[in-house]
């Protein structure tokens, strides 16, 4: 079967692995499948999409900004002239359906296939509903959600809604590969703790822990920091200061293939972006989650809210981030395995592993 398809979606990371994770699943299913990715050639769509293989056309657009700004007139008229440009590419390429995984240049690529009578998707992975997404909801045929707590934010329009998970947890859950602890200058019988604050670290988080480094001395468990580049020779002076350095931690700038360290690892303090807890809930893992309080809508603290309210995650808010409340919440789940386990369970009954394969059931629905 063949099938012709335009994926959209950019600006971060967790909007466009879900859509590449999509496309893979695809070509496993249907190897004929031809694929055409439409983004902007400023986000790192630009450079993530052509790597990973995949053609790869721009639009011009730009978010609107939130105060009263001349910027907006601009925004208006790229939008539509963006649209036009997106009928074009979208008329030359002929797909089957349109699917817009986030990031404001999926408005005028899923608007414009809509209007053209093309089949078109939105998938939204947080739990609380993006701005794109919610003008395209009354135009395009489906939505689908990772989240439940999202449905009363497409409330207008429940008979669209369909449950279908992240495509990137179906990636994740199917990896075979682990990673080797002794890379990281850990020992593999030692349980393990990962922490981190996203690609680019998170400041407050690192901060709190250089505070809290020396009470991990004598633990029976190891750490693992991951600082983020532009912090890493900061936290390495700060921490090269102190008199006792550490045998079980250790602190790295940057971790290229998470997913794999996941399946080695037995707790995850994180922020809680979408696609961090997509994996966590896939593999199964124990999480004290630290939402970022600078993303739109508060999102990463409702994300958080959905694992904690089902006991899958414990969370610290950012305000509440110290040395002590790091430490404590870290020890006191890597010294009970039992609820560290029992939280496993929970967030393994959240995960979705089959969500590539539900979305690909809506795409052979709407092309009947």
């Amino acid at each position: 079967m063949l099938m012709k398809i335009v994926l959209s979606g950019g600006g971060t990371g967790g909007h466009i692995y879900p859509a590449l994770a999509l496309m893979n699943r695809i070509k496993e299913k249907y190897p004929d499948s031809e694929f055409l990715y439409v983004g902007t050639d400023r986000g790192l769509e630009s450079t993530i999409v052509p790597k990973a293989g995949v053609a790869f056309k721009s639009v011009k657009i730009q978010g609107l900004r939130r105060s009263l700004s001349l910027q907006n007139l601009k925004t208006v008229y790229l939008m539509i002239k963006s649209i036009s440009d997106s009928k074009k590419i979208i008329k030359e390429f002929g797909p089957d359906v349109v699917i817009g995984t986030g990031g404001y240049v999926c408005a005028p690529v899923l608007y414009a296939a809509s209007k053209l009578g093309v089949p078109t998707i939105i998938h939204e992975q947080n739990s609380v509903a993006g701005v794109t997404n919610k003008f395209l909801s009354r135009v395009v045929d489906r939505i689908c959600i990772c989240f439940e707590d999202a449905r009363g934010d497409f409330s207008a329009y429940p008979e669209k809604i369909v449950f279908t998970g992240n495509p990137r947890a179906q990636e994740v859950a199917s990896l075979k590969e682990s990673a080797d602890l002794k890379d990281y200058g850990l020992k593999e019988e030692l349980p393990t703790v990962l922490i981190f604050g996203g690609s680019r670290g998170a400041r407050k988080l690192n901060e709190s822990f250089v505070a809290a480094y020396p009470f991990f001395k004598n633990k029976p468990y190891q750490v693992l920091l991951a600082t983020g580049d532009v912090h890493y020779n900061a936290v390495e002076k700060e921490i090269s200061a102190l008199t006792d350095r550490l045998d079980n931690v250790r602190i790295v700038p940057y971790i290229h293939d998470m997913p794999k360290l996941f399946k080695r690892t037995d707790l995850i303090v994180s922020r809680s972006g979408a696609t961090t807890l997509t994996e966590v809930m896939a593999l199964g893992l124990p999480s004290i989650l630290i939402p970022s309080p600078y993303v739109t809508n508060n999102h990463q603290q409702k994300n958080a809210e959905s694992l904690v309210k089902n006991g899958a995650a414990e969370m610290i808010l950012e305000k509440d981030l110290q040395a002590q409340s790091l430490f404590e919440a870290i020890d006191k789940l890597m010294i009970n395995e039992t609820v560290r386990k029992e939280m496993a369970l929970q967030a393994k009954q959240m995960g979705i592993t089959d969500a590539s394969d539900r979305i690909i059931d809506v795409i052979l629905t709407l092309n009947k």
